[in-house]
């Protein structure tokens, strides 16, 4: 009897490890392999600098942000430039740069000035008339380090995924939290941690920069920086405020000025014919002693004084000794952009005062746009469109970065 219920037992084992052999076999997934940014270009290239030959991956795509949870937060479009062939990443740096704004896209850093690839200007750096052509970048920074530029996140292609409200990310600190994150991410999944990191940012971005050092080297992450490269710094946000009261901006921007108004041929014969570097330094010995001082005193400055103030301001800045007077020696910087070439009803521009712009009500108290951006828009931004546009499976992010 037990022999028979062993027999039994053996047979219904059997078929429990063996489901019915003649029934038809269901469909079983095929797992597909899926990498790690499905939606990233990556492209070989090669240029030659300084008859020296780099060969070079673009990758362009999406890091996506994610929460505590698991789900999606934000779409971080970015483009990194790699070094082929490098054995030991140990010994190869990696910059992450951006430009400022806040709000602008990393399009002027990547095709004005750090890409291998830039837009195509004179040798004064003005653009030529449409259609926009790139050329190779005699100076980028790819010979001694990888390049990833991020576009921010509600900048260029990034954006907040649907139903997250991007004010998340519009905070200096959750700006900072974000972009340190895409870093973090960056690193890991292409196994960085031992290069050699630095971060580059541009007006806006040094204060970002700033903030990124504290945050990656923060209890969460350790991630130490080797360098913060700083372009039109602006960790004091005082340094730039015309408002009441300060008078920081209007000493450090005097040189500024005087600089402009001797690119555009509006000083005295004797000022005119120095050098630039020598007259910037007659001018920021002034404005660091006499005329600070003269800040300083505000309503107490002797009558005599301010009167030689006035006079050396007129001089060094090209506007008449009366306009000087009115502003109270207080000469804010719309204000300049608008009246150092007020009589041949053109403005100067803000960005880069080489630039000449035409408002449509010359009496105004400030310009109306500025030239220099719109001259680097007009070129820049179609540029680095159809540079990426170019780039294969990146056509459909072009048009719907969501």
């Amino acid at each position: 009897m037990a022999k028979k219920w062993f027999y039994v037992l053996l047979i219904v084992c059997f078929f429990l490890m063996f489901p019915d052999l003649s029934a038809k076999e269901s469909p079983q997934k095929k797992e597909t392999f899926v990498p790690k940014n499905p939606l990233a270009s990556v492209t070989q290239h090669v240029i030659r600098i300084n008859g020296k030959e780099l060969r070079y991956t673009a990758t362009a795509g999406y890091m996506v942000l994610k929460r505590e949870d698991g789900k999606p937060r934000a779409n971080v479009f970015y483009i990194a430039y790699t070094m082929d062939g490098v054995k030991d990443k140990s010994q190869r740096p990696v910059t992450f740069a951006f430009n400022g704004g806040p709000g602008s896209s990393s399009v002027w850093l990547h095709m004005g000035a750090l890409g291998p690839k830039k837009v195509l200007m004179d040798d004064e750096g003005f653009s030529f008339p449409p259609p926009n052509r790139l050329e190779v970048n005699e100076n980028t920074l790819l010979d001694v380090t990888d390049i990833v530029m991020i576009d921010p996140v509600s900048t260029g292609y990034s954006r907040a995924e649907q139903g997250v409200n991007p004010s998340e990310f519009h905070g200096v600190n959750e700006d900072v939290e974000s972009v340190g994150e895409f870093i973090r991410l960056y690193i890991t999944n292409n196994e960085r941690w031992t290069s050699p990191k630095f971060v580059l940012g541009e007006s806006y971005g040094t204060t970002r920069a700033a903030g990124l050092s504290g945050f990656l080297q923060g209890r969460s992450l350790g991630m130490y920086l080797n360098g913060i490269i700083l372009v039109s710094s602006v960790l004091d946000f005082q340094t730039i405020s015309f408002m009441p009261g300060n008078d920081l901006p209007y000493m450090l921007f005097l040189p500024t000025y005087a600089a402009t108004a001797w690119y555009h041929k509006k000083l005295p014969a004797d000022l005119q014919r120095k050098t630039l570097r020598d007259f910037l330094d007659e001018v920021e010995a002034f404005a660091l002693n006499e005329y600070a001082l003269a800040l300083l005193k505000g309503n107490e400055i002797p009558e005599g004084e301010k009167k030689e103030i006035i006079e050396r301001l007129s001089r060094y800045t090209g506007l008449t000794p009366g306009y000087v007077e009115k502003t109270n020696l207080r000469i804010a910087l719309f204000r300049f952009a608008k009246e150092l070439l007020r009589e041949e009803h053109l403005t100067v521009g803000r960005l880069d005062s080489r630039f000449k712009g035409q408002d449509a009500d010359s009496a105004g108290e400030s310009y109306e746009s500025d030239p220099s951006r719109q001259e680097k828009v007009t070129s820049l931004i179609p540029a680095v469109t159809l540079f990426s546009a170019r780039l294969p499976r990146l056509s459909k992010i072009m048009s719907e970065p969501n």
